[in-house]
């Protein structure tokens, strides 16, 4: 696949993306309150394009450990004019983070041309909304819910778990009318693993391109790196993060999201020239 459909944008898969993650949420871990506002969510939208970033990922709901649930009309609160004003300024595909099936439809309206659902199209009524809409769609990988997925998180074997798991809802969405030109995949680094859990997926990422669709990794500022590197504070995680984006499109990322803009797209772009020179 060399491109993605997100709407009236495209995506070129011809060399990895940078995925922005912008949360309009108050309690995210990383970056919770900074950009609930519209006007303060736009301008960092702005910065985020300057970087480099290709996609700008939306999310109304905080899906760290614990997080409380968020109620429907809230989260649209939050969402859909920060939506609507980055449609109206920026030319980028607009990523819309969402598990729920009405704010998948109302974002798509606003502009969003892409949903990030880390619940896989599992919630009440996803599946069918997706497929209705006609956008594509990130199916990630997550054991439990974002409020008990740490609490002891186990595999027999990872990785085969994972592939499991992401074929059965690859099958889903076909019998849902949702063609595989829609799909992109997420093995979903600190959604229900341990770090062993995290490090063994990351080192043997490449062989989820057997499924031969987009794959996108986030793991920017999460606690994998933190406790690799002598429990590093979330300010202080962008080496290691910009490590594992490095390894992840070495092992056939097609995205990579994150919160570090510009150092990011920077490692990309090099890693890319060496893996595509001849």
């Amino acid at each position: 696949m060399t491109s993605l459909v997100c709407g009236e944008r495209t995506v070129d898969l011809n060399r990895p993306q940078v995925m922005g993650i912008l949360n309009v949420t108050p309690d995210s871990f990383s970056d919770g309150g900074r950009f609930i506002s519209r006007d303060r969510a736009l301008k960092r939208a702005l910065a985020m394009v300057a970087e480099g970033a290709d996609i700008l990922d939306i999310g109304g709901e905080s899906t760290r450990p614990g997080a409380p649930e968020v109620e429907e009309q809230q989260e649209l609160d939050r969402v859909i004019p920060v939506i609507e004003s980055i449609a109206a300024e920026l030319p980028v595909p607009i990523s819309i983070d969402t598990s729920k099936a009405v704010v998948m439809r109302e974002a798509v309206a606003a502009g969003a041309g892409l949903i990030n659902d880390v619940m896989a199209l599992q919630g009440r009524g996803a599946l069918a909304t997706a497929a209705a809409l006609n956008v594509p769609v990130c199916l990630m990988h997550m054991q439990g819910s974002p409020r008990t997925m740490q609490q002891r998180p186990q595999y027999r074997d990872v990785v085969n778990d994972v592939k499991l798991f992401l074929t059965e809802r690859i099958r889903a969405c076909s019998n849902a009318g949702i063609s595989r030109e829609r799909l992109l995949l997420d093995p979903g680094f600190g959604f229900g693993k341990t770090l062993d859990h995290n490090l063994v997926l990351l080192q043997q990422l490449a062989q989820f391109e057997s499924f031969e669709l987009p794959l996108l990794v986030g793991i920017s500022r999460k606690s994998m790196i933190g406790a690799v590197l002598d429990d590093a504070p979330v300010d202080q995680r962008l080496n290691g993060g910009l490590a594992c984006a490095v390894m992840a499109v070495e092992r056939g990322a097609a995205i990579i999201r994150t919160h570090d803009i510009k150092p990011t797209a920077d490692v990309i772009r090099m890693t890319h020239a060496v893996i595509a020179a001849s």
